[in-house]
């Protein structure tokens, strides 16, 4: 690597009550954490927390790409996939090209049963989890058969562990 290369994420939470200081961004520090275990070269982050509303997010994306240069940019909060869920279109909106399929499968945790609980442990619910893998065998291989990989010069990253978890908290 060359000297003084490095990768640049930026992580926006989109919260309107962590935005309003009502309680603490438990996931924007979850995702930092788990970027310092698997990222193995020099990188840098650059944090947001917004409201849980298209403008924000929309121009706090720009702002976290073109103005604090970020590589790459990683959304959390909200809440999820639902109707009042705006991230995806608010992503959309600011996107030059968008790859059609890419993500349209998208797998949420919580299909498989896990969450964050308030104190900001993860629960996992084995029967959800189970179900999940018992209907949709892909899943598990999806997941749990998977390393990180990537061919980037700036980004080296770690591999997976390609171990299946186990029911209970973390």
């Amino acid at each position: 690597m060359v000297g003084g290369e490095y990768c640049k994420f930026g992580v926006l939470t989109a919260s309107d009550r962590a935005s309003s200081g009502e309680y603490e961004d438990l996931s924007g520090p979850a995702i930092e954490s788990f970027l310092q275990q698997a990222i193995t070269s020099p990188w840098e982050i650059e944090r947001m927390v917004v409201p849980d509303e298209k403008d924000s997010i929309a121009s706090s994306l720009i702002d976290l790409v073109d103005r604090r240069g970020c590589s790459v940019v990683v959304t959390t909060g909200g809440t999820g996939p639902s109707p009042r869920d705006v991230t995806p279109e608010a992503t959309e909106e600011v996107c030059q090209k968008i790859l059609p399929g890419f993500g349209e499968n998208s797998l949420f945790l919580s299909n498989l049963g896990a969450r964050t609980e308030k104190d900001g442990t993860l629960s996992l619910s084995s029967s959800l989890f189970e179900k999940e893998i018992k209907n949709n065998p892909s899943t598990y291989d999806a997941i749990f058969n998977s390393t990180y990989s990537s061919s980037s010069t700036l980004l080296s990253v770690s591999e997976g562990v390609n171990k299946p978890p186990k029911a209970g908290s973390y």
